[in-house]
Parts: structure tokens; C-alpha cells; sequence
């Protein structure tokens, strides 16, 4: 869990954005008979909600790998608001959130511009109550502990290669820095799943290697580099 940027918004787009994972038990309504498991990363997660909430953002976009996917394209919500839950150990916690429509299409025009596989979603109608998509949780456990602002939720494509991936991270800045509204990034995403043999995914030796190198990455400011990953090596 990281934080990434924050400082003068002449130097930087974004008025606050970081790395935050998304397992279900570190909201804390969903932390069960042990909260004591996840009590560092969800203090953690505290932290960067009050820090988010201190830069005092009017949108925060979203990258979640779990959202609605469009095979080959980055998928960009654009509809009136977006519901959601997540479950864990016998309970379930709702969110609800509106959307940024303006700074979504804006997202999706500039994606376009620059050749990129991109498109907006939208459900049932164009606006209006029936126009609701699933907010999944790779953005319901970040949010929330981040303020109540608008926000537009971007999953991006397996199928997109990880140099599209660098250029749509161009875009993404290119429309903070065109934008009038402040603007928060936060970035969903869990690493290696396999450091356990009792966890669900098993265990793997490449797992612990790969964390700590990413880990390093980000410290160095150079986590661009992840595209010269081996892609054997990170299956």
C-alpha cells in the first residue's frame, strides 16, 4: 500500500493517488471474530483515505482489474452512479457512488485520440436512476476509505499490451491536467496471490521474488519498468 504523489498541483496533475489493495476483510465491517489479521493494512488504508480526504479531490478515478471488462479494450464507466458489496465472514457491506460523467467521457475521448483500444459503458438507459452499473471490489474496498466524491472506474485489458498500458497512464494524466476539477488516482491492485500453500491460490517460489521486486520498483520511482517482466514469470 502506497502513496504516490502529492505536492504542488503546478508540478502534478493529481492532487493525491496511491497503491491500495482490495481483500474484502480490510473494510473494517467485514474484519470478522480476528481483526487483528489485517489490522497494519487497514490502518494503512486509513492513512491514505485521510490523506486522499485532506487534498480534498472533486473526482477520484479508479483502476480496478475486477470491473466490467471489454476483452481488448480499456473500459471506462460512464454512466449516472455505480452500486456494489463485498462479502466476508458472514457479513456484507453496500456503496454507492456517482459518477463523473464529464471527466469519464474526457478520459475516453483522449484514449481515443491517441489510437488507444478504449471505450465508455454505460447500462439500461442514459441517464437516470436505471443507469447503474456494478461497482466491484476492487473499488468498493478502497473507497471506502476514501472521501464521497465522484468518481469514473477504469478496468483495464489482459489482452492490451503493457506499452498501451504506459500510454493510457498518459492519457490519464493528460486528462487530470486538462481538467478544471482536482483530481485523485487510486490504483487497485493485489500482487502475487500465491505465498501460502494453505491460502485459495496455493503456493509458488516466484511469488515472494517478484513482490519484493515490484516493492523496490516503486521505492525507486520506476515501476514503468514491470513491462520488461518476463511474462512466463509473472503466470
Amino acid at each position: 500500500m502506497v502513496e504516490l504523489q502529492k505536492g504542488m498541483r503546478l508540478m502534478n496533475p493529481f492532487v493525491f493517488s496511491c497503491i491500495i489493495p482490495h481483500g474484502g476483510e480490510i473494510v473494517p465491517e467485514l474484519s470478522g471474530k480476528d481483526p487483528s489479521r489485517m489490522e497494519k493494512t487497514r490502518e494503512n488504508a486509513k492513512r491514505l483515505g485521510s490523506a486522499m480526504k485532506e487534498a480534498q479531490p472533486d473526482a477520484i478515478i479508479v483502476l480496478t482489474p475486477h470491473g466490467t471488462r471489454i476483452n481488448g479494450q480499456f473500459s471506462i464507466a460512464d454512466c449516472e452512479r455505480m452500486a456494489g458489496y463485498e462479502e466476508e465472514n458472514g457479513n456484507r457491506y453496500e456503496m454507492e457512488r456517482k459518477v463523473d460523467r464529464v471527466l469519464a467521457a474526457e478520459l475516453t475521448m483522449e484514449a481515443q485520440k491517441a489510437g488507444l483500444p478504449a471505450a465508455s459503458i454505460n447500462f439500461g438507459t442514459s441517464e437516470g436512476p436505471l443507469s447503474n452499473l456494478q461497482l466491484d471490489w476492487g473499488a468498493v474496498v478502497p473507497l471506502r476509505f476514501m472521501p464521497d466524491v465522484p468518481i469514473v472506474v477504469i478496468t483495464p485489458s489482459r489482452q492490451v499490451s503493457l506499452e498501451d498500458h504506459l500510454k493510457f497512464g498518459e492519457v490519464i494524466r493528460k486528462a487530470a491536467e486538462a481538467s478544471t476539477r482536482r483530481i485523485g488516482l487510486v490504483a487497485s491492485c493485489d500482487w502475487s496471490h500465491t505465498h501460502d500453500d494453505s491460502g485459495p491460490y496455493g503456493y509458488d517460489p516466484a511469488a515472494e521474488p517478484m513482490d519484493e521486486e515490484i516493492v523496490q520498483l516503486i521505492k525507486d520511482n520506476e515501476l514503468e519498468k514491470m513491462i520488461d517482466f518476463d511474462p512466463e514469470r509473472v503466470e
